[in-house]
C-alpha cells in the first residue's frame, strides 16, 4: 500500500491517493479537506457521494465508517518518518447476546 498526500488547491484541500500494488492494478484518488481544524476534524471525500470523518487524535489520524456489514476502524501515525496504518475489520451482526436486555 502506498499513500500520497500533496496539496490540492488554496483552499486547505489535499489530494489523498492510495495505490494497492502498482498504480495500474488498484489507483484511488480522493480529496483530503479540512472540517474543523480546532477540533482536529478532517474529511476524506471519496468524490462518489461517500465522505468519511477522520479525527486527529494524540499523534493519530484516526476514523470507522460501515460497509458491506463491517465496520471498518482505521489509523494512520507518522513516526520515525514511516507511516504504519492499522485497519480493523469489526462485524456489525453480533455473535452473540449478553446482559438481561435492561
Amino acid at each position: 500500500m502506498e499513500l500520497r498526500i500533496h496539496p490540492a488547491d488554496s483552499t486547505g484541500f489535499f489530494t489523498w491517493q492510495i495505490v494497492y500494488g502498482s498504480a495500474a492494478e488498484d489507483n484511488r484518488s480522493y480529496l483530503l479537506k479540512p472540517k474543523d481544524e480546532v477540533k482536529g476534524h478532517w474529511v476524506i471525500d471519496e468524490l462518489n457521494g461517500i465522505v468519511l470523518d477522520q479525527f486527529w487524535l494524540a499523534d493519530k489520524f484516526c476514523g470507522a465508517f460501515t460497509v458491506i456489514g463491517s465496520t471498518i476502524i482505521n489509523n494512520y501515525q507518522l513516526a520515525n518518518d514511516r507511516l504504519p496504518v492499522e485497519f480493523y475489520s469489526i462485524g456489525t451482526k453480533p455473535i452473540g447476546n449478553t446482559g438481561k436486555g435492561t
